[in-house]
């Protein structure tokens, strides 16, 4: 009975260890100094005119661009499966003896089919009064799915299009610069997000530009829901063997005749 208590112990902390990250490995992925500057200096600081035009930012990286009020911005990244990306621009305003009203930005995310994607939260409309020196924007992505059904508007793996303009300025402010700055991160959310099956191949540009993760498009078949799941299986199988054990006694008393 000790045994095999001992061993679910053993195997459940097991599990944990499996699934929780090392703390050296964690420091080991941690992006040095030197390759921060390196993702900053790689980072665009142009942005496109259309889809087809559109710049490539990373995740992590700062994207800037110096443009005209009533342009329009295009930036592209790449969104892998199980990951939920986050989009925020800031644009820099003209002075405001120079406005003539409010200026309204907007943010718009696409998925690699050109669909819009909603937000689950952030503010992808925001109006800049006359005084304000400049605006900010953001837009959290749902999470991404491997595979989806074709009547659905899932967010796919792939590149995913990012357009920000003003939709409403007085007409003598058009064509005054402005500065926009674009980041965006993404982060993984782990086996609960995972769905079986998967795109044959992402969703991205045939322009020859190179839209992908640092790592490669992930398999779409591994997630931290298989550790979970064998572990499980393992833990109700010494359960069952415990239960067994507990029930059925020590059998027959050795003292007994064996008729009686």
């Amino acid at each position: 009975m000790r045994t095999v208590s001992t061993f679910t112990a053993a195997l459940i902390a097991a599990a944990a260890l499996s699934i929780l990250p090392f703390p050296g490995v964690a420091a080991a992925d941690s992006p040095s100094p030197s390759a921060s500057a390196e993702d900053e200096s790689a980072a665009p600081t142009e942005a496109g005119t259309s889809f087809r035009t559109a710049a490539v930012v990373r995740p992590g990286q700062r994207a800037t661009a110096q443009a005209s009020t009533g342009d329009y911005l295009y930036w592209q990244f790449p969104a892998d499966a199980g990951q939920q990306a986050t989009v925020r621009a800031t644009v820099k305003l003209p002075r405001s003896e120079a406005r003539h009203g409010t200026h309204t930005w907007r943010l718009d995310v696409y998925d690699g089919l050109r669909r819009r994607q909603a937000c689950r939260y952030g503010s992808d409309v925001r109006p800049a009064p006359a005084d304000a020196s400049s605006v900010e924007l953001s837009c959290a992505l749902r999470t991404v799915r491997a595979w989806s059904e074709p009547w659905a508007n899932d967010p796919l793996p792939g590149a995913y299009y990012v357009r920000l303009t003003v939709v409403a300025a007085p007409a003598e402010d058009l064509g005054e610069p402005v500065d926009a700055t674009l980041e965006v991160t993404a982060a993984d959310s782990g086996g609960a997000a995972a769905v079986d099956g998967r795109l044959a191949e992402p969703l991205v540009p045939a322009t020859g530009r190179e839209v992908a993760p640092d790592g490669g498009w992930s398999s779409g078949w591994w997630s931290s829901r298989i550790l979970w799941t064998a572990s499980g299986a393992v833990l109700a199988a010494l359960a069952g063997i415990w239960g067994y054990r507990l029930t059925r006694g020590n059998g027959r008393p050795a003292h007994l005749p064996p008729g009686a």
